[in-house]
């Protein structure tokens, strides 16, 4: 099994990172701010105007280390990794499986059932820890309407159907996420899900969260050897990750929502943490991205038993043994992908 390994995040304009033995050596302004081992590291990701050696970026490539480059704001622009992993009978299975709308389906329901389940947990969970008598009505009413829509997806014939129903179950999920929300600070009202842009404090960090996500999911599909343009609930689309967006949809509830929850509730992020442009867009500013990513590595540290294994591992890994075990169901060691749940 893969090891947790760390993810470096450079938020700091025009950063140089070169390699310097079997270290990475950030600088800024020709001073060294930073110096990682490369052994410690799974991937680097670079925010807005950083820069890197080509010496590095290849012994990135041959260690397995993927480099991301983003916009300042999280918008993701490219990624440098080093030649795929895995054998291509994987892949060809994999492609076989997306051309095949029986299979696809199959694989495109337990996705669902694992984002939809997770999204409930999160509900219930929130309804059980409230002392506002509304809040918790409000909440566990979205919990049972969920429940009835796992029921939808298990009757569901056909993947436009499917959808639908993800549509619908996303909606009364968002609709109850500003039950969720204990600081009742104006700002911080959630009223309903904008991606581009993100026109609130809410939505910046979803999307946040998201890019973050994404990266880490797309990283353990090419670790695994899986194709992450070619996923089964998301159809091709040029540029699109649709497997990586397929293994993330269990995960977006239980891990960068509650996150994007729990640094609003707890005011690890405030009103001064975000900037709003011209355009009405509403995006984290450096301090804000930095008290997200220290969160964000601190969670992915933290050890959880996996439902279906029955094993413990930490957080940072589960998209690793998701992909693992999608993988396995590809070649037929598994009847069904099963989803993460979480408990």
């Amino acid at each position: 099994m893969k090891q947790h390994l760390n993810t470096l995040f450079v938020t700091t304009q025009g950063s140089y990172l070169r390699k310097d033995g079997l270290t990475v050596d950030v600088r800024v302004e020709k001073q060294t701010r930073l110096r990682v081992p490369l052994h410690n590291l799974s991937s680097i990701v670079c925010f807005g105007r950083v820069s890197l050696s080509p010496a590095l970026m290849g012994t990135c490539a041959e260690s397995g280390i993927a480099i991301s480059f983003l916009k300042t704001n999280g918008r993701f622009l490219a990624r440098v990794i080093g030649p795929a992993s895995g054998n291509v009978l994987l892949r060809r299975a994999q492609y076989r499986m997306s051309d095949n709308p029986e299979r696809c389906l199959d694989v495109s329901k337990s996705i669902v059932i694992g984002k939809i389940a997770n999204c409930r947990t999160v509900l219930r969970r929130a309804a059980r820890d409230t002392n506002d008598s509304a809040r918790s009505e409000s909440l566990t009413r979205g919990g049972d309407r969920l429940t009835t829509s796992l029921t939808a997806v298990d009757k569901s014939t056909e993947q436009n159907q499917l959808r639908g129903i993800e549509g619908d179950a996303a909606s009364v999920y968002f609709a109850a996420f500003n039950s969720m929300l204990t600081n009742h600070a104006p700002e911080f009202a959630f009223t309903s899900r904008s991606r581009r842009p993100p026109l609130d404090p809410i939505n910046a960090l979803m999307s946040f969260a998201y890019t973050l996500l994404t990266h880490d999911v797309r990283s353990a599909c090419d670790a695994v050897g899986l194709d992450s343009q070619v996923g089964f609930l998301h159809r091709d689309r040029p540029g699109r990750p649709g497997m990586a967006l397929d293994l993330m949809e269990e995960f977006r509830p239980v891990l960068a929502d509650r996150m994007v929850l729990s640094l609003v509730n707890r005011q690890q992020i405030q009103a001064r943490d975000f900037v709003q442009r011209e355009s009405g867009a509403v995006l984290l500013n450096d301090a804000g991205r930095k008290v997200f990513l220290s969160s964000w590595q601190h969670r992915k540290q933290e050890t959880i038993t996996h439902p279906f294994l029955g094993e413990k591992t930490t957080v940072g890994l589960l998209p690793h043994i998701q992909a693992q075990l999608m993988a396995r169901h590809l070649r037929g060691d598994l009847e069904l992908y099963p989803p993460f749940v979480w408990r």
